[in-house]
């Protein structure tokens, strides 16, 4: 058995008592540090309001996955959006944002792994998981191999069409859309992607994003599927986007006004698509 590698002990794992609180637009949040074996995440819980849903039962929660390179905090406005209707849960993937590089290389489905271990840990029933860009790969990867842990998943601006995942295009897309996003997603996106995550590990993540075939598991497996992409979005064609929304009558597809961080620009009418889509038969 492979030995696990050492970790700094500021990096093991910590409950919400050794973070202090904070907030976002008057909503507060809670911090929290978890480790799965040799691999280490952050999370941040949004309470919310969790209405009992009609007929009673078990409120829904959110989990959302970010893309790669960056980290969740881009997702904050919109768990302020979806904390209204429930528990919403921001996670850091291992070696990404306040997560510490493992020091290995990780695949996408280590990092399903680890994500299913902490919805079983949290005993979270059936959370709507919400991926965006690389994120997508990991929840529709995580509702495959793990069909228990949900049966609805949101996949927002998937990555790119099967003809176009090469690194050179993939980059120059990138920075094509970094000029259509606000300032302070261009602002996050950098300093997450050359201080928080590095270079390094991003470049050895990048190889398993540009190789995995999303489009072999969405609409293969029980969970319904929420595509939701931008009109203006430079790294994810909307004709893609779209044929991957209509694969069968599990999938459903949505186009929205913005460019390929589409949760910030716009968390409203994202939260509403989505709530929609899981109060939806």
């Amino acid at each position: 058995m492979r030995p696990l590698p050492k970790v700094s002990r500021r990096f093991l794992p910590a409950g919400e008592d050794a973070f202090r609180s904070r907030s976002i637009r008057g909503t507060r949040y809670f911090r929290s540090r978890q480790r799965h074996d040799d691999l280490t995440i952050m999370v941040e819980r949004f309470p919310g309001s969790q209405p009992v849903p009609a007929g009673g039962g078990v409120p829904r929660s959110y989990v959302l996955v970010h893309g790669i390179g960056v980290s969740s905090r881009y997702f904050r406005r919109l768990a302020v959006e979806l904390a209204k209707t429930g528990a919403v849960y921001l996670v850091d993937l291992p070696g990404y944002g306040a997560a510490p590089n493992p020091r290995r290389d990780v695949t996408l489905a280590d990092h399903a792994d680890v994500l299913a271990n902490f919805l079983r840990e949290t005993n979270l029933v059936n959370p709507v998981l919400v991926g965006h860009s690389m994120g997508t790969q990991i929840v529709s990867l995580l509702a495959a191999k793990h069909p228990d842990v949900t049966d609805r998943i949101v996949v927002m601006a998937p990555t790119m069409e099967p003809g176009g995942r090469r690194a050179a295009r993939a980059i120059g897309r990138l920075l094509h859309d970094a000029t259509r996003e606000p300032p302070i997603v261009f602002w996050i996106a950098i300093t997450d992607y050359l201080i928080r995550c590095g270079l390094p590990y991003l470049l050895r993540q990048m190889p398993h994003m540009l190789t995995d075939r999303i489009e072999e598991r969405v609409g293969t497996n029980h969970a319904k599927v929420l595509v939701i992409s931008g009109d203006r979005d430079t790294i994810v064609p909307v004709p893609w986007a779209r044929q991957l929304g209509e694969v069968d009558a599990n999938t459903r597809f949505r186009e929205v006004h913005g460019p390929h961080v589409i949760m910030h620009t716009d968390p409203g009418m994202i939260a509403m698509h989505i709530t929609d889509f899981v109060g939806a038969p």
